[in-house]
């Protein structure tokens, strides 16, 4: 006897707590208050702080990404009252490092080709990862992903599938940098910009919203949406971690509804938003 398929549960997890820091986007709450337009966006280049969590040694090797990491992922653990070394990670970008990438095609062009070692442990993919574990004590699970320009949405789908199945927090760090010329020339990324969101298998007092996506279809093929703003409409297009700003957009105004993010070519990744 044939039975119906058991529909397949929406991947869902609470926001409890948001970081932000890019290009005239200085953390969350100012962000937020840009976002809902109660503030003017002045766009300015993105400052990033000195990493207080790494002693001295790390802190002079830490590259751009990872003091951009670092801010916006402590950023929203304490917004989200969550212990950072508790917190299993799933860590999104679209180049990694480009500075340190840059460094090394310059040192291999040259005369001289050896690589100094901290370039070289700099250059993995994970290097981020392993400077947020050794910043805060974490031993939880981390995960590292590229999707190119739709890193956001593959992280955001990887963290949600995490949750669905751990019952547990985890927070999904996406990240980006400039690259110097002449890499610029061909991948344009005008500055750096990371966003963190401190995810939750269950609604609690600091809750945002929920966010869901269907797990039997996550993909659409109805364009990505965008932002009113010229600004930060060009940011979400310049920088591919700023693909996120739609969904953000949607908590800073809490607002309900279904968002489409930018994902791979010729789709995006459908998420139903809804405010707590």
């Amino acid at each position: 006897m044939n039975r119906a398929a058991t529909p397949a549960a929406p991947l869902e997890a609470w926001v409890d707590g948001v970081g932000l820091l890019g290009p005239g986007l200085a953390d969350w709450p100012q962000a937020s208050a840009v976002l809902r337009g109660q503030t003017a966006y002045a766009p300015q280049k993105t400052v990033l702080p000195v990493p207080q969590a790494l002693h001295a040694a790390e802190r002079r090797r830490a590259a751009a990404v990872v003091k951009l990491t670092l801010a916006v992922g402590l950023e929203a653990a304490r917004s989200a009252g969550m212990d950072p070394a508790q917190l299993a990670t799933v860590f999104t970008s679209s180049g990694g490092d480009s500075h340190n990438c840059h460094a090394i095609c310059a040192a291999l062009a040259s005369d001289d080709r050896l690589i100094s070692p901290t370039r070289f442990h700099n250059s993995v993919h994970n290097a981020a990862s392993g400077y947020w574990g050794i910043a805060t004590g974490a031993m939880a699970p981390s995960a590292v992903l590229c999707a190119h320009d739709g890193s956001f949405a593959a992280g955001l789908l990887e963290a949600l599938a995490q949750v669905a199945l751990a019952q547990a927090p985890v927070l999904l760090l996406a990240y980006d940098s400039d690259y110097p010329e002449p890499l610029h020339a061909v991948r344009p990324i005008p500055d750096s910009l990371g966003v963190a969101l401190a995810l939750s298998p269950r609604p609690g007092p600091r809750s945002l919203a929920r966010i869901a996506i269907d797990a039997a279809a996550p993909c659409s093929d109805a364009p990505a949406d965008t932002l009113r703003l010229p600004e930060l409409e060009a940011l979400r297009q310049a920088i591919p971690s700023a693909r996120a700003l739609p969904l953000l957009h949607a908590l800073a105004h809490h607002a309900a509804g279904p968002l489409r993010l930018d994902y791979l070519p010729g789709q995006t990744l459908a998420v139903s938003v809804a405010p707590c």
